[in-house]
């Protein structure tokens, strides 16, 4: 795993933890410990149903887990948590099995702000019968949300939402992008271009209103531009969660001047309701990410592997264009180990990946099969074009790679194999990979640092 997986793993803003299929804890991040108070060492090699809450201890032996074993995964099921100190910490699960490891990996959620959240809205609705409307129109939100799949579709969802439900002129979703710079996503801006950015209200910690008579002293600036356009006033809704600023919220008002306090509990509950939703979104596409790619080089995985070239072998079939498979082994890559130890012969893998990567096309897939072995799929590749983007990756790995252990030489063995359409019969993925393994191994036994092309596509 490299550094940044291994931080991103730690720290990421939900709880992740895996456990055995005979249910022993395997591994944890630091999310889940601080949420839970435990020592690694209390929790890692202790049985995952002993730091459950007896309520859904029963639940979880009876139910959770034979759903797991018999589909393989299991999405949002509410557990309670028994912390270090014997306070309760509700949460809600995303668990899969790992086919490869034997684990089964969880995402947990800490849902005690839902919890919250869904005790606000309860008291708002009763609070005030004026407020219902906007209260229903939040209710049904959550539902829109649900089915966001990406921070587009969450941002344009909350603008539509915010807009209906505060009557506002315009609303607008900013998010920072990986730069802390804040970027339009979703909705209408109309000072853009109008005023410089104020930085305290982009980085207000709390829902923020600032009306165009009262903010001529204090945002001269923005106060000209509201009036410019005839606005009365706008309100900022920080987006946050766990501690982290994911962006704002702006609505726009023409008219509005005045502003209660259901106004605010609405809008920082909506917030929080979106804010959420973000963190849920991102977190899942990057647990996609990792289920598909392998976690040391950040190549495609196997299954990535055996898919895009499924996908490859169908377009070529469709299009009659030519595609290549090569197979690729590191030269001595034993005696590295051996010599230097694993942790550089680690970096030495996430080199030649990253140099495989430098090597092929833009479309091509680049993947690590296992051990020292990468496989690259090349469409539209007849064996001229399959030879020289092989020799042009003999050429890139053969560069010295600097670790810290000193300067080490390598060099790659390619094995390639092709699908003609028209004139071979139409094979598997694992038929292309036998056979471009066939030709690595020729490579090898040729002296290494070479490439081979099968011999019955040759001609």
């Amino acid at each position: 795993m490299t550094s940044s997986e291994d931080r991103w793993f730690r720290l990421a803003p939900c709880g992740l933890i895996a456990v055995s299929l005979d249910g022993v804890v395997a591994e944890v991040n630091d999310t889940f410990l601080s949420w839970t108070g435990y020592d690694r060492d209390e929790v890692v090699g202790r049985p995952f149903v002993s730091i459950l809450d007896a309520g859904t201890r029963l639940f979880y032996e009876t139910r959770h887990l034979q759903i797991v074993h018999l589909g393989g995964t299991i999405n949002e099921v509410a557990l309670t948590l028994t912390c270090a100190n014997g306070s309760k910490l509700p949460v809600l699960v995303n668990a899969a099995i790992d086919q490869e490891s034997q684990l089964v990996r969880s995402a947990v959620f800490n849902a005690s702000e839902r919890l919250q959240y869904e005790a606000e809205l309860l008291h708002a609705r009763k609070s005030a019968e004026s407020s219902e409307a906007r209260v229903r129109i939040l209710q049904d939100s959550s539902s829109t949300f649900g089915v966001s799949a990406s921070d587009v579709d969450v941002a344009q969802s909350f603008v539509d939402v915010a807009r209906e439900a505060f009557t506002a002129r315009e609303a607008a979703v900013l998010l920072l992008d990986e730069n802390g710079e804040l970027q339009l996503v979703a909705g209408v801006n109309p000072l853009a271009g109008r005023t410089a950015p104020v930085l305290s209200l982009r980085n207000t910690p709390r829902v923020t209103v600032v009306e165009e008579q009262s903010a001529r002293d204090e945002y001269p600036e923005l106060a000209a531009a509201m009036r410019e356009i005839r606005l009365a006033s706008l309100s900022i809704t920080p987006l946050l969660a766990e501690g982290e600023r994911l962006g704002i919220l702006v609505c726009f008002f023409g008219r509005r001047d005045e502003f209660d306090d259901h106004f605010f509990d609405l809008q920082k509950a909506l917030g929080r309701q979106a804010s959420q939703t973000f963190v849920r979104v991102r977190l899942q596409r990057q647990l996609a990410y990792l289920a598909l790619h392998d976690q040391l080089t950040g190549v495609a995985n196997r299954q990535l592997l055996q898919q895009s070239l499924d996908d490859a072998i169908g377009r070529a079939a469709d299009t009659g264009e030519p595609l290549a498979v090569l197979f690729l082994d590191v030269d001595g890559f034993k005696e590295i180990n051996d010599q230097f130890g694993h942790a550089t012969g680690d970096a030495v893998l996430v080199e030649i990946a990253d140099r495989l990567r430098q090597g092929v096309r833009a479309d091509d897939v680049v993947g690590r099969i296992g051990g020292d072995e990468f496989v690259a799929i090349c469409g539209s590749a007849d064996a001229g074009a399959a030879a020289s983007i092989a020799r042009r990756i003999l050429d890139i790995t053969h560069a010295p790679i600097a670790v810290s252990a000193g300067v080490i030489s390598a060099s790659v063995s390619v094995g390639v194999s092709l699908y003609r359409p028209g004139v071979d019969q139409q094979p598997t993925g694992e038929n292309l990979l036998i056979r471009a393994d066939g030709a690595m191994y020729d490579s090898k036994g040729a002296g290494k640092n070479r490439v081979t092309l099968e011999s019955s596509a040759s001609g």
